[in-house]
């Protein structure tokens, strides 16, 4: 009977210990809610045109056009597409550039880790705005003609290429050496063992971070409007803002899809780590 007694103490104990946790879930996610109604109420306020005088204080908000934002806000649209495409491009170019980066960066064969040392170095040493600029004014004179589009892919997968390699090297160094081993000891060659054993439980590693990267690629997608060929977001907004005396209600609006496109692809990004989590978990 007293054992009885004790086991329900302790469930009960558990259960109280359980709604105790759930109520400061529920009290931190409110209060992470109402923070957010609050900053977007104080962002809407920052741009309504109002004025707010407080004693010997008066706030001053900015404001906007709003009949060019209702009239030009889908040609601005119009370039998300084509951002997204860029960063799409960029990122599947980078990954592969990466990958080699990583191949060369622990390769025994010294040409191999130099070519691979000296791209990181390189890129990395010189801002993308520059890299841009250079792949679409320079390569015309060694008789590379490249459009605005592939230059700026290749400006940007360059670039994060150069900067994933060290997530990529990390992956593949992240996977057991012992599962190597094994496979040697049942005669696969060491292309065999990267191709069928390390890559593929790599890239499951490097998804994440890789993620991130493609994440901050859709923003820097907007440097590519200064090729003046490229009619993506930022490129689209300049030029009617420009045209109509309205800069910021252009860029406003440009950041505006910037912002969103950002919070869906980070949605998605969550959904797939959470995905590769629960993977990990199951497999263990």
């Amino acid at each position: 009977m007293s054992a009885i007694t004790v086991e329900d103490r302790h469930r009960s104990q558990a259960q109280q210990i359980y709604e105790l946790q759930r109520r400061r879930r529920q009290r931190f996610s409110l209060g992470v809610n109402i923070s957010y109604v609050v900053l977007f109420a104080l962002l809407l306020y920052a741009f309504s045109g109002l004025q707010l005088q407080i004693g010997n204080l008066r706030f001053t908000t900015i404001r906007l056009d709003w009949n060019f934002i209702g009239e030009y806000w889908y040609f601005i649209f119009g370039g998300v597409g084509l951002t997204i495409l860029l960063s799409f491009l960029s990122i599947a170019l980078a990954t592969v550039l990466s990958l080699l980066g990583a191949l060369g960066r622990l390769s025994k064969y010294p040409p191999a880790y130099a070519l691979a040392t000296f791209y990181i170095s390189l890129i990395r040493g010189t801002p993308l705005l520059l890299q841009v600029i250079f792949f679409f004014l320079a390569l015309p004179q060694l008789g590379i003609t490249l459009t605005g589009l592939w230059a700026g892919v290749l400006a940007l997968g360059l670039n994060y290429g150069a900067y994933m390699t060290e997530i990529m090297r990390a992956g593949i160094q992240a996977v057991d050496l012992g599962q190597r081993e094994a496979a040697q000891a049942i005669g696969m060659t060491q292309p065999q063992i990267m191709r069928r054993i390390v890559l593929p439980q790599a890239l499951r590693l490097v998804l994440p971070p890789i993620g991130n990267q493609f994440i901050a690629m859709l923003k820097d997608t907007s440097l590519i409007s200064v090729t003046g060929f490229v009619w993506e977001i930022l490129w689209r907004a300049q030029k009617v803002g420009r045209s109509n005396f309205r800069s910021l209600e252009a860029l406003l609006i440009a950041a505006v899809f910037y912002w969103i496109i950002t919070i869906m692809f980070s949605i998605v990004q969550g959904k797939l780590e959470g995905y590769l989590a629960r993977g990990e978990r199951t497999s263990a």
